[in-house]
């Protein structure tokens, strides 16, 4: 519990950015975590709440309140041993979760809540420098063949998961690198890659197999989903060579504008965007690579995905850059006692943001204009909600100039085709469709075919995937052997 009064005592300490001027010159991280020092301070401000809200506020179901206090007494190592015993890859929550934890915090009830995420960083960043971050083999393996599809956190987490469990996994990836959205949708200045390659080298001593730039099934023709596989297998030898089949991609499939104009050249989505330059990074060439150098550039879509473009944007040195929300603006801060521990309405300001950027809400895009088949703005009108529909609010209407537009709207299901050629079951969002309960859990329709992940509860956080790719590991390992040890 940290320190007994230490929650009257310290106030929240954030984590600290470099310069804005000097980040923009690169994609590095440049988030500077907390000191051994101000985590121990920071966690001191744990309090004796009696039921810790953060534990289930958090999907994983960290045990926060532990780690907190073996900080707070400097015990860094069994810190880091609960934390892994409930998150396989804290580098990644660590830096890009939302934290839904702190928002639970019963000391986010009156004040700032403790300053989970960062405490998480700077133990998972501590465990690697000081090598307790080891592969764990099995001491005996049941030959049974499990395949993952997708090798986003959903998929990395199960197939640790699996081959700890003693199955021979294999892990098929349809671009040319692991990660899934971790490698081709987090631009790096969040979250580098070197971050998922050290986690593939364990996972590999471990016994997971890779196979990159392998699609499974096939994608409809002209489909924009980022795709740079060599080599395609189908559903039906997949199921052949394997003894089950866990789909863990991702809701892929990103939301469209149908308005006038739609066709004009230089109107691209988020995903056609963030993947090249995340590829360029990488030490890839590609011809023809989206940027937004010179440019106005309009981003509609007021979610993360939307700031990644504008963060992008900014360092490849856009003129100008706009981001459009349809909802109107939240409220600087949030309703505590009405909102609390679930993850309250506010408005929130990213790093991308702050680096340059105009925010714009209750906006809606009417049509695109351009010239000579490219574009080269947007009329929009202002709006307002009432009796639950969209009004357009009148004498509003304005002309934005746009070089570039960049659809960051959201996804709406995974790429149909994959769950058909399965032949697996779709709900009514177009998600592969499967429970979680705890008997027959992420099982399809399909014998030995299971979903989890994005592809099953549709687009969510990375936190969720990886508490659904261990759920899902679980009712997998359950499956093949009757039983299971592994954690649910």
């Amino acid at each position: 519990m940290g320190k007994v009064t230490g929650f009257m005592e310290y106030g929240r300490i954030e984590e600290g950015y470099k310069p804005v001027a000097e980040r923009l010159k690169n994609y590095a991280e440049f988030v500077v975590g907390l000191d051994d020092g101000k985590a121990k301070v920071q966690a001191a401000r744990c309090m004796d709440c009696g039921t810790p809200f953060c534990n289930s506020g958090c999907p994983v179901n960290n045990i926060i309140p532990d780690f907190n206090d073996l900080v707070y007494r400097g015990d860094w190592k069994n810190a880091f041993t609960v934390l892994d015993s409930t998150n396989n890859f804290p580098e990644f929550t660590g830096r890009i979760c939302p934290a839904p934890c702190e928002a639970a915090c019963v000391l986010n009830v009156n004040d700032d809540a403790v300053g989970i995420k960062s405490i998480e960083h700077a133990i998972i960043d501590r465990a690697w420098a000081e090598g307790w971050v080891v592969p764990r083999p099995a001491k005996h393996k049941t030959g049974k063949k499990i395949a993952v599809v997708g090798s986003g956190p959903a998929g990395m987490a199960a197939a640790q998961q699996l081959a700890r469990a003693g199955h021979d996994v294999t892990l098929f990836e349809k671009n040319d690198r692991v990660g899934g959205l971790l490698r081709y949708g987090i631009p790096d200045f969040k979250m580098e890659k070197s971050h998922i390659d050290r986690r593939v080298a364990q996972m590999q001593a471990e016994g997971v197999t890779f196979r990159t730039g392998v699609m499974i099934g096939t994608l409809p023709e002209g489909s924009k989903v980022t795709n740079w596989a060599k080599e395609t297998i189908s559903p039906e030898q997949l199921r052949k060579d394997f003894d089950t089949v866990l789909l863990t991609g991702g809701s892929e499939q990103s939301r469209d504008l149908a308005v006038p104009g739609r066709d004009l050249a230089g109107i691209h989505f988020a995903m056609e965007f963030l993947p090249q330059q995340n590829k360029v990074n990488a030490g890839d060439k590609l011809k023809g690579q989206l940027r937004a150098d010179g440019k106005h550039v309009i981003v509609i879509g007021g979610g993360d995905t939307g700031s990644d473009c504008v963060g992008t944007s900014n360092r490849h040195g856009a003129v100008s850059v706009t981001q459009f929300e349809v909802m109107p603006q939240p409220p600087v801060e949030e309703n505590r006692p009405m909102t609390w521990p679930y993850w309250p309405l506010k408005l929130r300001t990213s790093s991308s943001h702050e680096e340059g950027c105009e925010r714009e809400f209750a906006i809606s895009t009417k049509e695109f204009i351009g010239d000579k088949g490219k574009v080269t703005g947007l009329k929009t009108v202002h709006i307002e909600f009432k009796d639950g529909k969209m009004v357009e609010i009148t004498g509003t209407e304005k002309t934005y100039p746009a070089d570039l537009v960049l659809l960051a709207m959201g996804f709406v299901n995974p790429v149909a085709s994959i769950l058909d050629g399965f032949g697996v079951e779709k709900d009514t969002r177009g998600n592969a469709k499967a429970t979680t309960d705890f008997i027959d859990g992420y099982a399809t329709n399909v014998p030995k075919v299971f979903a989890a992940g994005d592809m099953r509860r549709g687009q969510s956080l990375v936190v969720w995937a990886i508490r659904e790719g261990r759920q899902a590991a679980r009712s997998v390992d359950e499956f093949l052997m009757g039983a299971s040890d592994l954690p649910r």
